[in-house]
């Protein structure tokens, strides 16, 4: 009776993701299925066309590509960040959080929109260069992979760090100074030590942010215009612009598959680097 109560207890959830995840799924991949958007007939003529055109390939591999090196630049950064907050006392570790998650409270098309300014060819970034003397004209910042990669970064930084921080604060700091007793210096410490323990929050954040980066429609289509098509703009040009809806709903249920291959090695990885975390 008690085990009925604690399942009963469940069922809220259940129907809630089954009405506002599954349904939608189900009703995309159906949707792909079909010829046209009234679903009256069944083919698979939209996946034939998406596998056999060579511009959807290209789309596909550089947004996953894309998503990579955000993910790097963001871990090159965040680790860091996560490192010395996780060393620094109460008052700065709790200054160092706010303003890590900071951007968050913030809408992302504000941030968006900032960063427009920012990478202009009147932008800070260029007037500062100009005034060094490094260069002597505008750079073109503003829709290039750069540039997207950049905001990238910054805008998903708190996804990155956050995991990060979170296992760096259980490792027992009685590790390190063994780790220093028996020899080892600062980095190396940190490299056979802190470094392989923290691995669970590496994979975590690696995976926010790998999905958060490759999904990030507003981002990528302020920052990369119309010059950089990603696979979230591809759909919506396909669903909205050419209204094909079927090939739409295709390309998304290719993409989410693709992601989901991505995010499953990186959880295996995930799940072998617990190891290390156990005590």
């Amino acid at each position: 009776m008690k085990r009925w109560d604690e399942s009963a207890l469940t069922l809220p959830l259940a129907a809630l993701f089954v009405a506002f995840f599954v349904a939608p799924l189900v009703v995309l991949i159906l949707l792909s299925l079909h010829g046209e958007a009234l679903m009256k007939t069944w083919t698979l003529a939209n996946y034939v066309k998406f596998f056999t055109d060579s511009f959807n390939y290209a789309i596909l591999f550089e947004t996953l590509i894309l998503g990579v090196k955000a993910t790097l630049l963001c871990l090159a950064f965040g680790f860091p960040i996560a490192w010395v907050c996780a060393r620094a006392g109460a008052r700065l570790q709790s200054v160092v959080v706010f303003l890590v998650i900071l951007p968050i409270l913030t809408s992302v098309v504000v941030r968006t929109f900032g960063w427009i300014v920012i990478l202009g060819r009147q932008g800070v970034i260029n007037q500062m260069l100009i005034g060094a003397g490094i260069i002597n004209e505008p750079i073109r910042l503003l829709y290039t992979e750069f540039g997207v990669i950049m905001v990238l970064a910054q805008v998903q930084m708190p996804l990155m760090v956050l995991p990060i921080l979170t296992v760096l604060g259980k490792i027992d700091p009685n590790l390190g100074d063994a780790s220093r007793v028996l020899g080892a210096g600062e980095w190396k410490t940190l490299w056979r030590v802190t470094l392989p323990l923290s691995l669970p929050g590496i994979i975590a954040g690696c995976i926010l942010t790998y999905t958060a980066c490759i999904t990030a429609f507003v981002t990528q289509t302020l920052i990369g215009g119309a010059r950089l098509i990603y696979m979230p703009l591809h759909i919506y040009q396909q669903a909205v612009g050419a209204n094909n809806w079927p090939f739409a709903a295709a390309i998304s249920v290719v993409f989410m598959l693709a992601v989901m291959i991505i995010v499953g090695i990186l959880g295996a990885l995930g799940r072998r680097s617990e190891t290390y975390a156990r005590p």
